[in-house]
């Protein structure tokens, strides 16, 4: 799976976070402060990973900021993009199962390395179909903001 990250700093779980995809075997791109040259504030880099998601560069994004509410919320302005803030690995799974979210926002300051991992087995664990109810709360979100879903 194709994956954008961004972080806006050069932190060990941020660190951890690119190591942690790529041996699970995903293609990982890299916004902020974990690539040289790259924009590291939050709102840039996080709308960067979010519109990878929107135009299919990326199948889904990880965007990390100190607390996770800035980067969450600048990937959330973003047509066609559900990011969910998730703090524990049931936040993750629900996010993915109900919410169909494609993007994961992450705290930086909260989030241990083993933490981290729960919360990504969670996220990439498979989804099982949802039910009626969930596709229309989805679609309806697409229609809130006047794009087709991205990503899956």
């Amino acid at each position: 799976m194709r994956i954008s990250v961004s972080s806006d700093m050069d932190e060990p779980v941020a660190r951890a976070l690119l190591a942690e995809l790529r041996g699970r075997g995903h293609e990982v791109r890299v916004h902020g402060a974990l690539n040289p040259g790259s924009d590291a504030r939050w709102a840039f880099c996080s709308e960067a990973a979010a519109r990878d998601v929107a135009d299919g560069t990326a199948d889904q994004a990880v965007v990390c900021c100190w607390t996770g509410t800035g980067a969450s919320i600048a990937a959330n302005k973003v047509p066609g993009v559900r990011a969910a803030l998730c703090t524990d690995a049931y936040t993750a799974d629900g996010a993915r199962r109900w919410n169909d979210a494609n993007v994961l926002a992450l705290g930086l300051r909260l989030t241990s390395e083993p933490l981290l991992k729960e919360i990504l087995d969670a996220w990439f664990a498979p989804v099982t179909g949802q039910d009626e109810e969930e596709r229309r709360n989805v679609e309806r979100l697409a229609r809130l903001d006047g794009a087709r879903p991205a990503g899956g």
